[in-house]
């Protein structure tokens, strides 16, 4: 009977992930990881997962990963806001945490597979959407390698979440579950409370387009391209934060939305989630963040004097709006390709990078 230890959150997605293959045959162990004991992973969560578990009669662990967490994730949050760069903190903690630090030690521990409750597939050595294209989450995963899809599990991926929610009744779990929460998990409230906590911000000017300056800002992490709200420029006119400029301390903005669109991006750090390296230029569907749709674009090498750079030039079929350094850019193969499988049953993510 293949071992599998599954990370378990206490939400409904992670608990019938683990229902889903312990029904399925597996030997199932299902496992907290302690990351931010501020918030959603306290002694609450434990408590949560632990009756999951318990109704399931499968055991528990805990892994702590407190520390790892805060030096991986939250310090490299907080390091890009202060450089001027809008990271994700979610793609950074699946690659360093829940597919780096969990994923070696429960095949430590003796584990054929690791499993989680991620809205997305894997067939045939290929990353795919999850069947729910609303809930689909291959954007965060693109930085997975080839030797570990082998060894992971998506069990809810050929779900919608409204079944999803229907199994947890039919597994009996549904009334022990934690409400859902879309926030960072280390983060309450407002991140602008958050960077006001833990970095030292500086006031400056805001400049409008042509330089004049118009307002004054309260520090330069607070804002992020494309932003609009909280922007203390004083009038009628809506204003939009066009760029950060660190080394004067200054915010541009502009008054002319026209002025966010652009129709190409350079990506650094670039993984390769398929099997074989794609050939370049190539013709691609590409997300520059997670709520933002899929849009043809083509891929081609950065002329750069060095090899080890890695750098990919994005260039779009239309302008797209606030595209933000620090954010990452996913590649996923289009419908309209000969290799590529159709929506309803998974379209490939090819790879993805940070946006430079």
């Amino acid at each position: 009977m293949p071992k599998v230890i599954c990370a378990m959150s206490g939400g409904v997605d992670s608990a019938v992930a683990a229902a889903l293959l312990k029904k399925q045959g597996f030997d199932v162990i299902g496992c907290l990881m302690q990351l931010w004991p501020e918030k959603n992973f306290s002694d609450a969560a434990q408590k949560t997962v632990k009756k999951i578990t318990l109704k399931l009669g499968i055991p528990f662990l805990v892994f702590d990963f407190s520390k790892e967490f805060k030096k991986k994730i939250v310090d490299y949050f907080l390091k890009e806001y202060q450089k001027g760069r809008t990271p994700n903190p979610c793609i950074k903690c699946n690659k360093e945490i829940k597919f780096g630090f969990f994923f070696k030690k429960a095949l430590a521990l003796g584990a054929d597979f690791v499993a989680a409750g991620h809205y997305a597939r894997i067939k045939n050595a290929k990353l795919l959407t999850a069947k729910d294209r609303k809930k689909d989450q291959s954007y965060f995963l693109y930085n997975l390698k080839q030797s570990q899809l082998k060894k992971i599990l998506f069990p809810v991926g050929n779900y919608t979440k409204a079944k999803v929610k229907k199994l947890a009744k039919d597994f009996e779990i549904a009334n022990l579950v934690r409400p859902e929460s879309r926030d960072i998990c280390f983060l309450k409230g407002r991140y602008q409370d958050f960077f006001k906590k833990y970095l030292k911000l500086k006031p400056g000017p805001i400049l409008n387009t042509s330089g004049k300056r118009i307002g004054q800002h309260q520090g330069l992490p607070l804002y992020t391209i494309g932003q609009r709200k909280e922007i203390e420029v004083p009038g009628a006119l809506p204003y939009y934060v066009l760029k950060s400029d660190f080394k004067n301390n200054t915010l541009i903005v502009t008054d002319n939305e026209k002025d966010l669109y652009k129709k190409e991006l350079v990506a650094e750090k670039v993984n390769w989630v398929s099997k074989k390296k794609p050939k370049l230029p190539l013709k691609i569907k590409a997300k520059i963040r997670y709520l933002h749709p899929a849009n043809s674009a083509t891929i081609r090498k950065q002329e750069t004097g060095s090899k080890k750079q890695n750098l990919i030039l994005v260039e779009f079929s239309r302008p797209q709006r606030a595209i933000t350094p620090g954010q990452s850019v996913v590649f996923y193969l289009p419908r309209s390709s000969p290799k590529a499988m159709v929506w309803g049953r998974g379209q490939e993510v090819l790879g993805g990078g940070i946006i430079k």
